[in-house]
């Protein structure tokens, strides 16, 4: 049976389209990564805050997704603490924090060469059903 985090990357357009890539994956954990390209930079020459956060998202999604069951997120904050630069790659760990009934916590973070680029937390929440099966 396939991962259904996986399952879940495979149809995702928007990551894809960013360049990202799964690093690791594992029970309410993933890391993934993503190079910062010249279409990615704002008016100051930095890497976009938005894409940090989409890089930080898209891990989040899979780390609450990888018990195989549809989850959303509910919510998330970022705090961003280092400008991240064109052509540095981006790396971002999400870990389970917490998981009660249909509602998570993840802890992400966001790094450029080990340096802490940006700290993350999800809120999820599962849809109760499993990934691959056809909603009713």
């Amino acid at each position: 049976m396939p991962d259904p985090s996986r399952v879940m990357w495979e149809a995702d357009a928007a990551s894809a389209m960013l360049g990202m890539e799964i690093d690791e994956l594992g029970p309410g954990e993933a890391r993934v990564s993503m190079l910062v390209r010249p279409d990615m930079v704002n008016g100051h020459d930095l890497c976009h805050g938005g894409l940090v956060a989409s890089l930080a998202d898209s891990a989040f999604a899979l780390a609450c997704n990888s018990h195989g069951t549809v989850t959303v997120a509910a919510g998330f904050e970022i705090d961003f603490l280092e400008p991240a630069r064109l052509g540095q790659v981006l790396q971002a760990h999400a870990r389970e924090v917490a998981l009660r009934g249909r509602s998570g916590l993840y802890d992400v973070t966001v790094r450029a060469s080990g340096t802490v680029i940006a700290e993350f937390r999800g809120r999820s929440r599962s849809l109760g059903r499993r990934i691959g099966e056809t909603p009713v």
